[in-house]
């Protein structure tokens, strides 16, 4: 079953392989290791629609990675703004220093492994894409795949990785892994897969079940809590007060508007200029924004003109927006 489910597979890749800035087509030499870590760094909990843009303003401002390594932080957590999951973004800007410092990416899983932010899916994915080592690459839609061929209704980890290593072929580890999340992401959908279309629906477990988005089953969601906080309006001049947040922690290292820490008690905030809700992986937060004189500590007035150039992550960019759409007055 391996090598026909395999070949069957590859040979779909080479046909419908998605087109992608970071992929080198199929059969072709390996992309740059630097590309492939780029974008899976920036892949994780984020679409393709949403890199592939992102990423190719990344590549254009720094093409190697010795390059990203000698860019100051900001100017790459800046870049990185409204892409989320901004721990990803610090463990970027340490990973390509160590990089640059090697004098170049490891080849092995093992050494991968070793990179600030590079867990074993991105090691294994590197290892196979960039290098051509054989590896095991499960991400979300390869986990999919693999539940649906086995008929694995409550599959565990080490029930999905022995469904792709017994697939996964000794040659052209990288196309196998790049046609397994394209199988997933494409065809073997969440919802409403396109069965008729898959190369390997003839040992598709759940296909032959008549109901394959029954496997596998979804996972029950929990209910976040919720956090408060409050963001100070700062404004003098045509600008605004911003501030950098500390480097660790959520949002670390990312400008902000200024305000408390946030808390589990809402509070009664005056003067409120507008307020947003914003959900990240384990809490819903809701922001007030209200109106200040006084700029505290460490920061710099930014032209509200100039606001995209400042780097704003997704959840300061809406609180800025609310505020400007509010109708409230503000001064030119």
């Amino acid at each position: 079953m391996r090598a026909n489910v395999a070949g069957r597979l590859l040979q779909h890749y080479v046909d419908k392989s998605r087109s992608l800035p970071w992929r080198s087509p199929p059969g072709s030499p390996a992309p740059d290791p630097y590309r492939v870590w780029l974008s899976e760094v920036m892949l994780q909990q984020t679409t393709v629609a949403a890199v592939a843009p992102r990423f190719e303003r990344f590549i254009a401002r720094w093409p190697t990675v010795q390059a990203l390594a000698a860019a100051p932080d900001e100017d790459v957590l800046g870049e990185w703004a409204g892409l989320g999951y901004y721990a990803r973004a610090r463990n970027l800007i340490a990973c390509g220093r160590e990089v640059a410092e090697r004098g170049g990416f490891p080849d092995t899983e093992a050494e991968l492994r070793k990179l600030p932010g590079v867990g074993d899916y991105t090691a294994a994915a590197i290892a196979a894409i960039a290098f051509g080592r054989r590896a095991v690459v499960i991400d979300s839609n390869v986990e999919r795949v693999a539940a649906r061929l086995q008929g694995l209704a409550n599959p565990t980890k080490s029930q999905l990785r022995e469904a792709v290593e017994a697939i996964t072929p000794d040659e052209r580890s990288g196309d196998f892994a790049q046609a397994m999340m394209d199988l997933g992401a494409t065809i073997c959908r969440p919802r409403s897969p396109l069965c008729a279309d898959c190369p390997l629906r003839s040992d598709c477990a759940a296909f032959a079940s008549g109901s394959p988005e029954l496997f596998p089953k979804p996972k029950a969601k929990r209910r976040k809590p919720v956090r408060y906080g409050i963001a100070r309006w700062i404004e003098r001049d045509g600008t605004i007060w911003l501030v950098r947040r500390p480097s660790r922690g959520l949002l670390g290292g990312m400008a902000a508007l200024p305000g408390p820490d946030w808390t589990d008690e809402k509070p009664e905030p005056r003067e409120v200029l507008a307020q947003v809700r914003h959900v990240f992986t384990h809490f819903a937060l809701e922001l007030s924004i209200v109106r200040s004189d006084e700029a505290p500590g460490d920061g710099w007035w930014q032209p509200i003109r100039s606001l995209d150039q400042a780097g704003l992550p997704t959840l300061y960019r809406r609180a800025v927006d609310a505020v400007l759409s509010s109708g409230v007055k503000i001064a030119a």
